[in-house]
């Protein structure tokens, strides 16, 4: 494959601010990555928090993104599990050091020593992008869709959240239905499973979406359950709802915290908790979750709801991310 001399990116150059537009010399492999060529890359709400400053040790200058779909232009001296023309995806998840006591315990996911895709190292707002190729995960060709980008994290995490609910949990609360509730919701009523959606106040758009996905009941976050919840997943980075699913959650219930960021809990009375209700936070993926969460849409007609936005558009894709106009998921796609 010829490779040019340079690439197109949006690059992050000051949190606060817009993107900006560049032209950058293409990144060279180093010892053990491979160099892969962009097809699509999904617009995250992790990727507003590192824009935003919520989220606040990125490496800048930066290429954000981090539901990379591509293919392997080249590959770098150390590599045997990939080779040029390969279908891969890169994840949120970039490196892990393998010794740390986390890593030897099987939780790669909380690694002391992690580097992370779009936040510590560049990831997928360009042309190009290199990666480490233990972390570049081997992808179907119905990955070559850019619809299937936010699979990536969005369907990653969703998986890794769902995964901490117990098999007996059925009256499930989704709490903000966007592209991770849109995909789950699918393996959801794969598996007999009754979702309860929950949007913002006047968010009637996500609300006619999650039902025409299945859900069983939808609605917005001041009404309360029709029904006491065996579980809850809030998806929305909003702390005021923890309270509130607990509220709608059943004795012994778990109420899960899938984002990376969330704004400030407030207090609440220890009656929403007692009774062995629990809450979890979800940190990161592991490549066990990716391998197990491609595994099961192998086997279930899993479909994404997106935006196409050509890349030099990153900034309008990520405006409307943060007012809300975006019903599923935004994918940004090579110019």
């Amino acid at each position: 494959m010829n490779l040019p001399d340079t690439m197109n990116c949006m690059m992050l150059v000051a949190q606060g601010q817009p993107l900006v537009a560049k032209t950058v010399a293409m990144p060279v492999p180093g010892h053990g990555q491979v160099l892969v060529k962009i097809i699509a890359c999904g617009v995250c709400r992790t990727d507003l928090h590192v824009a935003d400053g919520d989220l606040t040790q990125p490496k800048l200058p930066l290429i954000p993104g981090h539901e990379i779909t591509g293919i392997i232009a080249k590959t770098g001296p150390g590599t045997s599990l990939h080779k040029t023309g390969d279908l891969v995806g890169i994840p949120w998840l970039g490196y892990t050091c393998g010794k740390c006591k986390y890593c030897l315990k099987g939780k790669e996911n909380l690694c002391s020593y992690a580097l992370f895709t779009g936040y510590t190292i560049d990831g997928g707002y360009a042309g190009y992008t290199v990666a480490f190729e233990q972390f570049c995960l081997p992808l179907s060709q119905k990955f070559i869709y850019p619809s299937m980008a936010p699979m990536l994290c969005a369907g990653l995490i969703g998986y890794r959240s769902w995964n901490m609910i117990g098999s007996d949990a059925v009256n499930i609360g989704f709490y903000g239905f966007g592209a991770a509730a849109s995909i789950l919701i699918q393996i959801a009523r794969s598996q007999g499973k009754k979702v309860f959606a929950f949007s913002r106040p006047g968010d009637t758009e996500s609300q006619n979406m999650a039902k025409r996905l299945g859900a069983h009941w939808a609605g917005d976050s001041s009404q309360a359950s029709p029904v006491p919840l065996d579980a809850a997943i809030l998806f929305a980075p909003a702390g005021e709802l923890v309270p509130k699913a607990l509220s709608d959650t059943d004795k012994g219930g778990l109420v899960i915290c899938a984002g990376i960021h969330m704004s400030d809990i407030p207090s609440f009375p220890y009656s929403l908790l007692w009774e062995e209700r629990t809450i979890q936070s979800v940190a990161n993926l592991t490549r066990e979750d990716a391998a197990g969460f491609f595994s099961t849409i192998a086997a279930i007609p899993v479909h994404t709801e997106t935006k196409l936005y050509p890349l030099h558009e990153a900034n309008t894709a990520l405006n409307d991310l943060r007012k809300g106009a975006i019903h599923g998921a935004a994918v940004l796609v090579m110019d």
